[in-house]
């Protein structure tokens, strides 16, 4: 039949592309962020079992140097508390966001995100963003400046400042600290921090000497590891920025180790930084002063990544002050908080900070479809529920039209079935008749295509809503799926979850996968069963094949499948019945349980 015989390529050309899919893309994925995420809690629960009482050595004197590698110390400590402890700090208090300020140095590097948790257990750790430089996982933002000798010494990563004013940083009351060198430049550095991710650091600079001195100022976000699904290439993780007249530039880890330093034109504007999946650290540099943007990679003693800037030289006359603002975002990449930066703040593109890839025009809009009904309905899963039935209501006249011409295909079956016992041995007549019967029933027989084809760019594009977005993460449907955006975590092989072993990742195969393959068999089974013994056995296998590869796939794209087909197996019967098309579906179940004849029979 040359309608199941198109349906059949389309799904053939589905389980190609979600194998691949599979393949080279999901199973690495989901080992890694495996991996990231037991390394993760190992690493919290060593620090907490190795917590040092809050007592340790308070030192304002520059520590051990590596080698070769600048601002970078000698600390032994290996758990978080020793080395905060080991530096005086200021502390941040805002309603997403708790940390300190290292007087060391000034600079931002310790830092946790009060609303997020290394799991969906709301008493698990918190997120670090950011980690003191002596750690192996050591992140940190800073701001400076370089000068001639005529400006003396200037504040360097070892500088122990002074806290001038404010003891606790909080969206109300910022911090300021102060520096003088021995000819007079006096360096005071206020912080302060909005209700979301936003640092402002405004530097002022005075000139109590006698001769004027040209400085620049400088930004750098800096860090000594990678994220173990830096790899994944479904999403830009490293680092990043819209500068110039290059606008965004994403570079890869391992770009950047081979290419040591990417270097893009000047600019007046724009930001730059380091971006994993869910969070970033990017700098904001001073509004209308021309600065030189770089990405580089330095394994000169210790491995480490940077984005920076360094703008142009700025004059300090005697008597006077220079006032600088950078902006420094530190947090999570909530849609709703960057797009408000973006627009508030004026910062060019920031919306590029979330990678919504090359479909940003289907992704995008889809994510504000689900987060809307998200807000109306109260949960993410009942959200995509409800997106699937809007889509199908979108490509319903499309569907329509569809299932319409698969039910006057049915209708047409015993011609199609005489045209090719009449010209069985001349193909050429065969089909030119068939061709004539389409024409004449008015039938297009590719329209059998068009429900599995569009649902392939929706599926793709939801996928990258719940890969990407902040707001899936660790959300929950009902039940036993506490997180959409993770693999359903019930098995079959071990009676989901009463027996208690452990099954095999390739064996893992959840509730809402079953649930799935089980209405994709139906949906398959709403057709005539084809003669061709090969065809027979993709349709019976199918399912199965699907259910094992979604198995591994988020919980909240196997619900949209499993509701969609579901939809689609409704729309359907009411389409044949109203056409006067016979539904296959109660004869192919009856047909499976029935006695098949031998062939002496």
């Amino acid at each position: 039949m040359q309608n199941n015989r198109n349906f059949l390529i389309t799904i053939a050309l589905s389980v190609v592309i979600l194998t691949l899919w599979q393949v080279f893309y999901m199973n690495p994925r989901i080992e890694a962020q495996r991996e990231a995420t037991q390394i993760e809690a190992q690493r919290a629960e060593a620090e907490r079992q190795a917590a040092h009482p809050q007592g340790g050595q308070q030192s304002g004197a520059p520590q051990g140097a590596v080698p070769g590698v600048p601002g970078t110390d000698g600390a032994t400590e290996a758990n978080r508390e020793r080395a905060l402890a080991a530096t005086q700090r200021v502390t941040i208090e805002s309603p997403r966001l708790s940390g300190s300020i290292n007087l060391t140095g000034a600079r931002l590097d310790d830092l946790r995100l009060n609303n997020y948790h290394l799991t969906v257990d709301p008493n698990s750790p918190t997120i670090e963003l950011l980690n003191p430089q002596s750690l192996p996982n050591g992140y940190f933002a800073e701001i400076g400046f370089v000068g001639g000798a005529d400006a003396g010494a200037l504040p360097k990563s070892d500088t122990v400042w002074t806290v001038e004013g404010g003891n606790v940083l909080t969206p109300a009351t910022p911090v300021t600290l102060a520096w003088t060198n021995e000819k007079g430049l006096t360096f005071r550095r206020t912080f302060s921090v909005d209700a979301d991710y936003m640092f402002t650091i405004s530097d002022t600079v005075s000139n109590g000497g006698q001769a004027p001195i040209s400085l620049s100022n400088y930004g750098l976000v800096r860090r000594f590891d990678k994220p173990s699904t830096a790899s994944v290439y479904v999403l830009h993780e490293g680092l990043i920025g819209v500068t110039g007249e290059e606008g965004l530039q994403e570079i890869k880890y391992s770009k950047i180790e081979d290419e040591k330093q990417v270097t893009p034109g000047k600019s007046t504007d724009g930001w730059l930084g380091i971006t994993d999946k869910y969070w970033a650290v990017t700098l904001v540099p001073p509004g209308k002063q021309p600065f030189q943007p770089r990405f580089a990679f330095f394994d000169d003693g210790r491995h480490r990544y940077q984005a920076d800037f360094l703008s142009d030289a700025f004059t300090v006359a005697p008597g006077q002050s220079v006032t600088t603002e950078t902006m420094v975002f530190a947090g999570a990449k909530e849609v709703a908080v960057v797009d408000a930066y973006e627009k508030d703040r004026n910062i060019r593109q920031f919306e590029l900070l979330i990678d919504w890839g090359w479909f940003y025009f289907i992704t995008k809009p889809m994510f504000w479809l689900i987060d809307n009904l998200y807000k109306l309905l109260g949960n993410f899963g009942l959200a995509i529920l409800a997106t699937t039935v809007l889509v199908k209501a979108v490509f319903f006249p499309l569907a329509n039209k569809s299932y319409k011409s698969m039910a006057n295909m049915k209708k047409v079956q015993p011609k199609l079935l005489e045209i090719r016992e009449k010209y069985a041995d001349d193909k050429l007549k065969q089909q030119q008749a068939m061709m004539e019967l389409y024409k004449t029933e008015k039938i297009n027989p590719i329209a059998g295509c068009w429900p599995v084809l569009i649902q392939i760019p929706v599926f793709f594009a939801l996928y990258k809503v719940l890969y990407i977005t902040i707001e899936m993460r660790h959300a929950p449907f009902f039940g036993w799926i506490r997180d959409l955006a993770a693999p359903d975590p019930t098995s079959l092989f071990n009676l989901f979850g009463l027996l208690p072993f452990v099954v095999p990742e390739f064996l893992h195969i959840g509730i809402w996968p079953i649930i799935m393959g089980i209405t994709m068999f139906l949906q398959m089974r709403m057709n005539p069963t084809p003669p061709d013994p090969t065809q027979q056995m993709i349709f019976n296998w199918m399912p199965l094949i699907f259910t094992f590869m979604l198995a591994s796939f988020p919980a909240g794209l196997v619900i949209y499948w499993a509701w969609n087909n579901t939809l689609s197996i409704i729309q359907q019967g009411v389409i044949m019945k109203r056409q006067g098309a016979k539904i296959e579906l109660w004869d192919n179940l009856a047909g499976m349980f029935k006695r098949k004849p031998t062939p002496a029979e």
